[in-house]
């Protein structure tokens, strides 16, 4: 595929198959993933690519602390929750996802067992724990990670593999450390679930609108 068509064609995946991504077609993903930007070319990154007994095992303590009720411990900054434009975004998704997956606003065991694939990764095959250094705390490290985390999406997606960016997954760290083996000098940042897509699952088949380019970009000193 051409560029074009990867960044036009990629979606957010979140059902997969079975099927495991073989170890080499990872790393060519990643090679390619960490041509990346990077500020003063730090490579802040560290990418902790789960999958097989350690995967289950993180989504099952990950989904049991947070049924239990015990607090978020993620370890990048977490904002307040989104207001005015940005919330009406958020919530035009997920109603496109809901209708899509047929989940009433009503049917709270619906909505619960949304949730909870979002705790378990959306059952894919490959988790990629995505962390930086600890020295760049405060850095432009957020900058770098944002690049090399949309280059594995769209790096996986020319080879046929979706994934789905997912911080849920990752609410519960000290489960994500004890099983991918983190090291302490490495701060996690966001999860990507990876694997073939189930293309019958009706969530896949949801693509979020975008704004047009007139009412994100202003240009100045062209001729009209």
């Amino acid at each position: 595929m051409d560029f074009d068509s990867v960044v036009h064609g990629r979606r957010s995946i979140r059902g997969y198959k079975p099927d495991p991504i073989p170890k080499e077609v990872l790393k060519e993903i990643i090679e390619v993933a960490t041509r990346a930007p990077s500020s003063m070319n730090t490579q802040p990154w560290h990418l902790h690519v789960i999958s097989g007994e350690p995967l289950d095992r993180i989504r099952k303590g990950n989904t049991e602390r947070n049924l239990a009720g015990i607090p978020s411990s993620r370890e990048f900054r977490v904002e307040k929750g989104y207001e005015g434009v940005h919330r009406e975004r958020q919530v035009k998704v997920a109603i496109q996802l809901f209708e899509a997956m047929g989940i009433e606003r009503h049917d709270k065991q619906k909505r619960q067992d949304w949730v909870l694939r979002g705790f378990r990764q959306f059952d894919a095959p490959v988790s990629v724990i995505v962390a930086y250094d600890k020295e760049l705390e405060g850095d432009i490290r957020h900058f770098d990670l944002g690049a090399v985390t949309y280059g594995l999406a769209l790096a996986a997606w020319s080879r046929g593999i979706g994934s789905v960016i997912n911080s849920q997954g990752i609410m519960q760290s000290p489960v994500v450390r004890e099983h991918a083996n983190i090291p302490d000098n490495h701060v996690i940042q966001t999860s990507v679930a990876m694997g073939y897509p189930d293309f019958d699952f009706p969530a896949n088949a949801v693509v979020s609108t975008r704004r047009p380019v007139d009412e994100v970009a202003t240009f100045v000193g062209f001729d009209d």
